[in-house]
Order: C-alpha cells, then sequence, then structure tokens
C-alpha cells in the first residue's frame, strides 16, 4: 500500500458507537419478520440487547452472510461513507448467527450498509456487532407458534 493510500485510509477509518442506537433494534425486526415468525424475533432481539458488542472483519461478516458488497454509488452507502468522511460515530451492526451444518448463513438483522461502507474503506475493518443466536430449531419453525 502506498503512503498515499495509507494516510486516506487512517483518515477514513469509520468511528463506532459501542452500543446500537435504539432504532436499530425495530428495523432488524421488521427484516427479521420477512424470514421468522414473532416469537423468534422477540428471542434473538432480546439476546441483540443483552449480548456485549464483539468486533468482526467486514470481509469475513460479508462472506458468512453471503452476501454481496454495495457499491459506494448506493445511496445508503455513500451516506455512511459521508458520515465516516465527517467522523460521525456509526452504529454497531446486529447479527443473527447462521449454521455452517444446515447452510444456513449468517444474518445481517440491521447495519448492512454500514459494513459494506466499512469494506470498501478497507476489507479487514473491524466491526463492531451484536451476534445473536436462534433458539435451537426456530430456523426451520419459520411460523412463529
Amino acid at each position: 500500500m502506498t503512503k498515499h493510500k495509507e494516510h486516506e485510509k487512517k483518515l477514513r477509518e469509520p468511528i463506532w458507537k459501542h452500543d446500537p442506537d435504539e432504532h436499530d433494534f425495530p428495523a432488524a425486526k421488521d427484516y427479521l419478520a420477512l424470514l421468522v415468525g414473532e416469537k423468534q424475533i422477540d428471542e434473538v432481539v432480546a439476546q441483540m440487547k443483552r449480548v456485549s458488542t464483539e468486533f468482526k472483519h467486514a470481509k469475513d461478516i460479508l462472506r458468512a452472510s453471503g452476501l454481496a458488497e454495495l457499491p459506494s454509488s448506493n445511496r445508503h452507502v455513500a451516506s455512511d461513507l459521508e458520515k465516516i468522511k465527517a467522523s460521525v460515530e456509526l452504529s454497531p451492526i446486529l447479527l443473527v448467527r447462521g449454521d455452517a451444518m444446515t447452510g444456513v448463513p449468517l444474518v445481517i438483522a440491521d447495519g448492512y450498509h454500514r459494513v459494506c461502507a466499512a469494506y470498501s474503506i478497507d476489507e479487514n475493518a473491524e466491526v463492531p456487532c451484536r451476534l445473536a443466536s436462534f433458539s435451537q430449531g426456530s430456523i426451520n419453525d419459520r411460523t412463529g407458534s
């Protein structure tokens, strides 16, 4: 990496909050409602609120989710890149653990655009996450009963 690129990267590294914004949890619930029932959603979101924030590489989050990086031209990614440039703190992302044994990918319940913005700057960026897990069997029981 050239000295110019290193300098540019340091100036643009995201600044992260320690805790998610309160509005991130309802956003995660809205997304998860497309995947599982209300009972599972309530359990996993409650878990997200109480687990500790941990750090994962942006590239690993995208790989485990099976999602492609959104381009920086995406308006939400561009908005997050502007926040990074302005040193505005970003909220940690909310994740639901996948299951490699059954082929279920990691779910980015909230923060897909933020992880893509971080990845576009540095694929090895450390992204703060709240990682929850569906209870045993809830991945296959999508009715919520």
